[in-house]
């Protein structure tokens, strides 16, 4: 029975990871088929599977398996593969980065008359994006999945307007930056205020950009990026940076970092910053950078607050 298993289950697995034919995993389960995994929870169902498959394959068009073994006991068992595949194309919101990782995962199986009709998966796609250096996404399209029914919300309040989050948001004083890095040889930034220090020991910082910038995909796939702290003369620079402009640095004076990311001249202060870790949130990806290099000149720095522009210089002691 097992060798017999063992071939289907070969021949079943290359068609549906490697050549995309997911309609070759129907006769290797039954019909009341369930998938447990990290990713979905239980009670998956063999079109989920099939979904996820068509997912990782679209971001991984060379994806390869293989069985490597598989163990039965009766009407249980387990099956040990590993996979390997280069990420070309976007993956969960992930741009391409031309990595390739190698995963390796095992699944426990319940057989009925020789077909799987339970499995219990230890490896979901999140794994994939673990090797491409994003951390923590599993945990957040699981509590973006589970929806409201598991959000604490006020019985009284509720949650708030979106129009006073924007407020509140609004009433927060900050600096402004513009975050750059190398797209090839083209310089690409972008204007950001959500940056904040974490630490000293070691130099620790971090920005928040939102995936739909036209700067993300050169971002998510650098090894460093420059942060520029914008001084108070340099309003038409913020002005280029939050816009659209196909080549923004076109008038923009710069010189490169140690490792190349473009530093703004002129500005109040800049890093240039080597990226660790990369966390997802929804719409924007929060970057984790080790300091590697600084500049601080005396230009005073530009505030912003409920969008406006103010001069740093001018600020009144309390």
């Amino acid at each position: 029975m097992q060798q017999t298993f063992e071939n289907s289950l070969a021949d079943a697995w290359a068609a549906a990871w490697d050549d995309g034919d997911v309609a070759a995993l129907d006769a290797l389960v039954t019909d009341d088929y369930v998938r447990t995994s990290k990713s979905r929870g239980t009670g998956a169902s063999l079109d989920d599977f099939k979904a996820e498959i068509e997912a990782i394959r679209e971001g991984f068009p060379d994806l390869k398996t293989s069985i490597d073994s598989v163990v039965l006991d009766g009407e249980r068992g387990a099956i040990f593969w590993s996979s390997t595949g280069t990420h070309t194309e976007t993956f969960l919101g992930v741009p391409p980065t031309g990595r390739t990782v190698n995963t390796r995962g095992s699944n426990y199986v319940t057989m009925v008359e020789g077909r799987i009709s339970s499995e219990v998966v230890t490896w979901d796609g999140g794994e994939l994006l673990n090797s491409l250096g994003v951390r923590s996404l599993g945990d957040a399209l699981a509590a973006e999945a589970a929806g409201p029914a598991d959000v604490v919300v006020d019985p009284l309040w509720g949650e708030p307007d979106p129009d006073v989050m924007k407020t509140f948001n609004r009433q927060f004083v900050t600096g402004v930056t513009v975050v750059t890095t190398r797209d090839g040889e083209a310089p690409k930034g972008l204007a950001v205020n959500a940056y904040a220090s974490i630490s000293l020991e070691p130099p620790l910082v971090m920005v928040c950009v939102q995936k739909t910038s036209s700067t993300y995909a050169a971002l998510f796939a650098s090894t460093h990026l420059g942060i520029n702290i914008i001084a108070n003369s340099q309003k038409a620079t913020v002005g280029t940076f939050a816009s659209k402009a196909a080549d923004k640095f076109a008038d923009i004076e710069w010189h490169e970092g140690p490792n190349g990311s473009p530093l703004i001249d002129g500005s109040s202060a800049s890093i240039e910053a080597e990226i660790r870790e990369r966390f997802q949130a929804k719409t924007h990806t929060i970057f984790v950078c080790r300091v590697r290099h600084a500049e601080v000149s005396e230009n005073e720095p530009m505030v912003y607050k409920a969008g406006r522009f103010y001069d740093g210089d001018q600020l009144s002691p309390l």
